[in-house]
């Protein structure tokens, strides 16, 4: 576990400080993928027993955050990039089902809820924390799938945003650049609106949209930062 990582918490923390802790940890890339987290370092850095570091161990393995590995060790899940195309497709169908199914069951209380995640999504640009940021614009996306009054959708959604958070993460800075793409759009005004006027085709067309522009700016940053010799593209390419 890096230095950084390791500076003691007080006395007396349970297993929900240790989870926080950690879960912000590895979604801001102080723990990168792959980082061993071990259950006597950690015990030490927390001041707890084993017991509750194995219980945020668990609960971070349930958010796919962590990776337990047979000699009982973990790690911090790795980011597969080669599997980045199947997890878009993922995230492009629960996306498009999500928002097309609010413009047709949303609520006047529903619409209020969606505006008001969209101005606290803004007010998080300002302040430039990645970790903010990401964390708003999931909860943005999911006032959106809650409005669309399918909770089985709304499950695998989230859980699709939340494996994506620490690669929104990754390329923020880069995006931040004048020619590197754009963070300050107004892909969410637009979905509101369509929302809004319960236009499900539009809406439909506007959630593809921003995923593919995700996938186009994120592709663009692996491969000037890490990727050479392999292909992110879809193999299906039909967008």
């Amino acid at each position: 576990m890096r230095a950084e990582s390791v500076e003691k918490m007080p006395r007396g923390a349970g297993w929900k400080t240790v989870y926080d802790t950690l879960r912000t940890e590895i979604l801001s890339l102080q723990l990168p993928p792959g980082e061993l987290l071990d259950e006597t370092t950690l015990a030490d850095r927390f001041n707890l027993s084993r017991s509750p570091i194995r219980e945020a161990l668990i609960r971070l393995a349930n958010d796919d955050l962590v990776v337990p590995l047979p000699n009982r060790s973990t790690i911090v899940a790795p980011i597969d990039i080669t599997s980045f195309p199947s997890y878009v497709d993922a995230l492009d169908i629960a996306q498009r089902v999500t928002t097309r199914l609010a413009a047709e069951h949303r609520t006047p209380a529903d619409l209020k809820t969606i505006a008001k995640r969209q101005r606290e999504f803004e007010s998080t640009l300002k302040r430039g924390n990645h970790l903010e940021m990401s964390e708003a614009n999931k909860e943005f996306h999911m006032a959106i799938a809650n409005a669309g009054r399918n909770p089985y959708f709304a499950t695998f959604y989230e859980r699709l945003l939340t494996q994506g958070r620490r690669m929104l993460h990754m390329h923020f800075e880069y995006l931040k650049k004048p020619t590197h793409g754009y963070l300050l759009t107004d892909e969410h005004d637009d979905m509101l609106a369509a929302i809004q006027e319960q236009n499900v085709e539009r809406a439909d067309k506007l959630a593809h949209e921003h995923t593919r522009q995700f996938r186009d700016q994120f592709i663009e940053f692996m491969k000037e930062n890490y990727v050479t010799n392999i292909s992110l593209a879809n193999p299906s390419g039909k967008w």
